[in-house]
């Protein structure tokens, strides 16, 4: 038996005593992460925003298992958020339909979300009909099953079929969609707004009312509930990111949460969990972007080549453990597309000028990092 098909359903039980610290934590974090925003520039709070929407726009395509081409992403995001997006190939009209889905989504936080809000948002998923979607497939509206044909999530292990999960009937879906947007814009108000999320995102994945698009959709209910929450509808995180990390993990907790009770803490825990590694990775990212501008202020007149600056500026702009361990020559030589000798060289002039520093080890391994202790440079 799934939650759907308990007695109780949809009335979720939760632990407000043991998510009580993971809330903190996370109101620390945001608290944290609005600090470093308020550092920022417009034209920094601009460039920002786009990474995270075309971060969110990858990454939860990726967890579909769907690959989207990152530059056509970025144009679609430049041209929605009014930046210059010349010099990169256009959008395509599908990038360009997820990524005003997303930006839709977070926009609009004072407006009740209906059931037309959620068909455009599945239909903006597929601006022409996939070739592998079933012709009874609907786009734009609630999917319709067919007899004997429930909608299941299922995987498979060679030759078996496994079924995850089996959503309620198409027939139960207008009134369970009602239920659930009633809940969202007007019973849900007095909630935690995090718990909010979390609690949308189970109960409208568990609906499943799609033919396809029922994760993207959902993710971005959740990105509603917490642009809600924040009271801003700018973005400097991306929660999809931080599910893709844990995909596996991500899908195990809806299924043991589905096969179980209305009792859902353990969802919760899952859900703010990955919350605060989401707003966590984003201040690391602002403090880059602090530091990044610190340094060039210091080493803006010292005279780097063209090679230098690339690889400095793919250091700052890595993703945070790209570069863990910092960059050797064989990493410059590739990053800069230069050679063995030039790699090395460079590398020697950057530690002298005080750029990078060597981190210990020697000879064939050793390895540099970006000096950010530039209290002593000269």
């Amino acid at each position: 038996m799934y939650i759907w098909q308990k007695s109780d359903w949809p009335h979720f039980r939760y632990d407000s005593k043991t998510l009580g610290p993971l809330l903190k934590q996370v109101r620390l974090l945001q608290g944290k992460l609005t600090g470093h925003a308020e550092h920022l520039n417009h034209q920094g709070a601009l460039e920002t925003q786009i990474n995270t929407l075309v971060q969110e726009a990858i990454q939860t395509s990726a967890i579909e298992g769907e690959t989207l081409n990152v530059s056509s992403v970025r144009s679609s995001a430049a041209r929605r958020l009014g930046l210059d997006n010349s010099g990169i190939e256009p959008g395509s009209e599908g990038t360009d339909q997820l990524v005003a889905m997303l930006a839709d989504a977070v926009a609009q936080v004072d407006t009740p979300l209906t059931q037309q809000t959620l068909f455009d948002w599945q239909a903006s998923l597929f601006p022409t009909r996939p070739l592998f979607m079933p012709k009874e497939a609907i786009i734009g509206g609630l999917r319709e099953d067919q007899p004997d044909h429930p909608m299941v999530v299922a995987s498979r292990r060679g030759s078996r079929e496994i079924i995850h999960f089996e959503a309620p009937s198409s027939d139960l879906l207008p009134y369970e969609v009602n239920a659930f947007l009633n809940w969202f814009n007007h019973e849900s108000q007095d909630i935690d707004g995090l718990l909010r999320a979390a609690l949308a995102h189970l109960w409208l994945i568990t609906l499943h009312p799609f033919s396809d698009g029922n994760g993207r959709v959902t993710r971005a209910v959740a990105d509603r509930a917490l642009a809600q929450d924040e009271h801003n509808s700018v973005r400097f995180y991306s929660m999809s990111a931080a599910i893709m990390r844990h995909r596996s993990s991500y899908y195990d907790a809806l299924e043991s949460t589905q096969k179980g009770s209305l009792e859902v803490t353990a969802w919760l825990q899952w859900f703010l969990k990955v919350l605060a590694e989401a707003v966590q990775r984003s201040i690391a990212q602002f403090q880059r972007t602090l530091d990044k501008a610190r340094f060039w202020q210091v080493f803006q007149d010292v005279g780097l080549n063209d090679r230098q600056c690339k690889v400095i500026n793919r250091l700052f702009d890595a993703a945070p453990d790209e570069f863990e361990h910092g960059i050797n020559a064989g990493k410059y030589k590739s990053i800069a597309s230069t050679s063995k000798a030039t790699a090395t060289r460079d590398l020697a002039a950057l530690v002298e000028l005080g750029c990078l520093v060597q981190l210990p080890g020697g000879g064939r391994s050793t390895r540099y990092d970006l000096n950010l202790d530039l209290a002593g440079v000269k």
